[in-house]
């Protein structure tokens, strides 16, 4: 999805550096200057956009390291209590 977003910044940066309305770059640096121009853009845009997706991920991570922590000290508690 932040791949897109920055898709969609670049599509729109080259069109306005095209017609002219953003300035373009000096000699050979057209190409970079757009690609610059979108990524600074994009990150602030992916970062409010995305919000949503991130918490989600974020609360699905926590969950699977809470499970994987539980089942560590399953495990240690198990083998604490093997005599030997």
């Amino acid at each position: 999805m932040r791949f897109a977003v920055f898709v969609g910044c670049l599509v729109v940066v080259a069109a306005l550096v095209h017609f002219g309305v953003l300035p373009k770059g000096l000699g050979e640096s057209n190409s970079v200057w757009i690609v610059l121009l979108a990524l600074l853009i994009s990150a602030p845009l992916s970062f409010v956009l995305l919000r949503k997706q991130r918490d989600e991920m974020s609360a699905q991570i926590s969950g699977k390291v809470d499970e994987t922590k539980a089942r560590l000290d399953a495990n240690r508690r198990q083998e604490d209590g093997v005599a030997l």
